[in-house]
């Protein structure tokens, strides 16, 4: 395969919320999408304001470069989880260092998107920002590793619950 290479511009950026990526308790935090107003204009988020969830692409723009790991380990290195490859992660260590989240839109101000749940920190490049339509969500039964309902029972909790 060859290996194929483009670039990719972000379109916005995050705005407040929390400072530093962790593992869990994302529940309830607040941030902004800024997007570039030297290149998009006022109505690029026209309509936007009628849904009530994004699906937003961001880049992993903390992590170490040197720290990906493209084989199979344990998630969180916890023992009691199976190894996994790095397909059968969602985490930073990507190629890539591309991140997908699904938050909550809770208005829409010009080019600011006042949004919660979204588990990207303050300065994160954002390469895309999409609707989320319920007819692109997964269709028929899912499946998936009992290990992952344990690893991320916290996740969207809020912090004072931890």
């Amino acid at each position: 395969m060859d290996h194929l290479k483009f670039d990719i511009e972000a379109v916005a950026v995050v705005v407040g919320g929390r400072t530093e990526p962790t593992d869990d308790f994302w529940g309830g935090t607040r941030s902004i999408i800024r997007i570039d107003a030297e290149r998009f204009p006022p109505d690029a988020t026209a309509g936007l304001e009628d849904f009530s969830h994004l699906e937003v692409i961001f880049r992993f723009h903390l992590t170490d470069p040197t720290d990906l790991h493209p084989g199979a380990r344990r998630p969180r290195d916890n023992p009691d989880w199976p190894p996994v490859g790095i397909f059968g992660h969602r985490n930073m260590r990507r190629l890539n260092w591309l991140g997908v989240s699904r938050c909550k839109l809770l208005a829409v101000d010009g080019l600011d998107l006042h949004v919660e749940d979204l588990d990207a920190v303050d300065g994160t490049p954002v390469i895309d920002i999409k609707p989320w339509f319920t007819a692109m969500g997964p269709r028929g039964d899912i499946r998936e590793p009992e290990w992952t309902n344990h690893m991320l029972r916290d996740y969207y909790a809020g912090q004072d619950e931890s």
